[in-house]
């Protein structure tokens, strides 16, 4: 046999894109005179330097694993701007394992919207979380130990028990055993109880702190707060200091505004602490943020906890991991975007009535307690209309032909940098399976769901209703044009295709306080991280904006 190579004389393009290396734990890695872990070691050598690298880890499917040591962005590595070593150190932790199960009911379809708690024998109620109609899925972070599995107080304990093994009797809790790193996967059949059998789930408020104010300072909350440091290792819910003498603290009173965000890469960190900064400085209402835990850096971790300090409001981080049997995204972009909508009724605590998402590069000029109590009309969720004024985008605007004029019916296509989520309202409807659905259906497709975070609740109206807002609550100069910005409540930073304008760059000519906001951050920042940034040199830090502005090609 004779075999010929004919291989390309020239590349266009690197033919290799992704770079592997397989890690084990071994005794080595264990320090035999004191309580020291070395940890399992992956080198990659000999990399391209001027391509921009992504650094992820592939790990077991009950494994929530997290960068806890990285100076350097693990979503835009390049290589060549690392100074004279060229060498990048990542270090990931073990944050947590997952338990996992499928809910039954004998001869009928899982009962979504079930509630569930998993506790301690002392401490029953330490994090919570639904039952979804796709498979009678539910998930919860845990810890080797001992655990309790129980139906949560009200609507679910008064209408379901737990069925138990033949000849043992039902109950509302189940015990569950951790004692490995693989997890554990439940099965989990219920029953109604006698007398019940026709009641259904869904059909009224399944609210076991109805009596409770949603203020987060009643036992279940203060349990809640408690048990994410005890679960996970470290705690990611921060309260506001309210002995700090700082300046910049206003006295806040009122219902806490709940405000949830994600972003991913250095760049929209430092939006993220710009748009946190707009929201406290046009209100006097106590507020919390809610982040995405799984795609933020450890700076950023790092700050937030001073930056909640220094200012006067609470947040958490929280996380969900992608489902098994869920159509997964590969680009990471996608990825996020489908944490802003497919699990907003599973991924918040249950104790939480209403959150307002607001994207990491937008900029509050309003009191955002106002959209906060702002009547939906019964609809789960609010978005803002897109613009209609700027005539230069109607070339753009696909919603007003083909597809989505036929399949919007006269409906508005909404734009989801700015929306409320009514959650009560939400989970009452299962407004979460419905959109799951939509999406499996969907995102098999690759010319479905281009902008999946817009186009699925655009998509689902029909059956999971959009409260339209009023316009001025959104206002992006793309497609609103200036004639209506001095309405604006907010302004979002949303890309123009006409022009492909950076965002920092956008940013500074679109939004006048922009530069001062980003001052104040970064001044915050640099101070707690140790790193000298004189003042003056930070509005016009233009080789920073230079190299974060490569950055927003891969914009959220």
């Amino acid at each position: 046999m004779r075999i010929v190579l004919n291989p390309m004389s020239s590349l266009v393009d690197l033919p290799l894109k992704n770079y592997y290396r397989f890690v084990i734990p071994s005794m080595d890695d264990f320090s035999s005179i004191d309580h020291s872990v070395n940890g399992p070691k992956a080198f990659f050598a000999n990399m391209p330097l001027s391509k921009t690298l992504t650094m992820n880890l592939d790990v077991p499917e009950p494994w929530l694993v997290e960068p806890i040591i990285a100076i350097h962005d693990l979503d835009n590595i390049l290589l060549e701007n690392l100074g004279d070593t060229r060498t990048l150190l990542a270090v990931f932790e073990l944050e947590a394992l997952l338990l996992t199960g499928h809910c039954s009911e004998k001869d009928h379809d899982p009962p979504r919207g079930l509630q569930l708690i998993l506790g301690t024998r002392q401490m029953p109620h330490l994090v919570d979380t639904l039952v979804m109609g796709n498979l009678g899925y539910w998930q919860m972070k845990v810890s080797p130990g001992v655990w309790y599995l129980q139906l949560a107080p009200g609507r679910s304990a008064d209408l379901y028990v737990m069925k138990k093994n033949e000849g043992e009797k039902s109950s509302l809790s189940k015990d569950i055993i951790i004692n490995d790193l693989r997890g554990k996967l439940v099965r989990l059949e219920v029953e109604k109880q006698r007398g019940k059998e026709h009641v259904e789930l869904l059909s009224g408020s399944d609210d076991p702190l109805k009596n409770k104010k949603d203020d987060h300072t009643g036992w279940n909350a203060n349990l809640l707060k408690w048990a994410s440091g005890f679960i996970a290792g470290n705690g990611l819910s921060r309260k506001r200091n309210e002995n700090s003498s700082d300046n910049k603290k206003i006295i806040r009173h009122g219902e806490t505004i709940n405000i949830f965000s994600v972003a991913s890469g250095h760049l929209y960190e430092r939006f993220l602490k710009i748009m946190i900064l707009s929201v406290l400085k046009n209100t006097r209402r106590p507020v919390k943020f809610w982040f995405i835990k799984n795609y933020l850096s450890p700076q950023f971790k790092d700050v937030i906890p001073h930056m909640a300090q220094e200012y006067g409001f609470e947040y958490e981080l929280i996380t969900y991991k992608w489902p098994t049997w869920l159509h997964k995204q590969k680009e990471k972009q996608r990825i996020i975007w489908a944490y802003k909508i497919l699990f907003l009724d599973v991924i918040f605590p249950i104790s939480l009535k209403k959150v307002i998402f607001v994207d990491a590069d937008q900029i509050v000029r309003t009191d955002m307690g106002i959209l906060y109590d702002m009547d939906l009309k019964g609809k789960p969720l609010a978005y803002t209309p897109f613009c209609d004024n700027n005539k230069d985008m109607d070339g753009y605007r696909f919603w007003r032909q083909g597809f989505w004029k036929d399949h919007l019916r006269g409906r508005p296509y909404h734009i989801s940098a700015l929306y409320v989520v009514d959650l009560v309202k939400f989970r009452q409807m299962a407004a979460g399976d419905t959109l799951r659905v939509y999406y499996e259906t969907l995102s098999k497709d690759p010319n479905s769901l281009s902008n999946l975070d817009q186009d699925l609740p655009n998509y689902a109206q029909h059956t999971v209703p959009i409260f339209s807002l009023p316009q001025e609550w959104l206002w992006c100069e793309s497609w609103c044009g200036n004639s209506t910005k001095f309405k604006a409540k907010t302004i979002d930073l949303c890309n123009n295709p006409m022009t492909k304008e950076p965002k920092l760059q956008s940013a500074k000519r679109i939004v006048p306080e922009w530069v001062d906001l980003d001052a104040e951050a970064r001044l915050l920042t640099s101070r707690v991280l140790g790193e000298e940034l004189e003042i003056q040199q930070i509005p016009s830090s233009t080789d920073t904006d230079k190299k974060d502005d490569l950055e927003s090609k891969a914009e959220l």
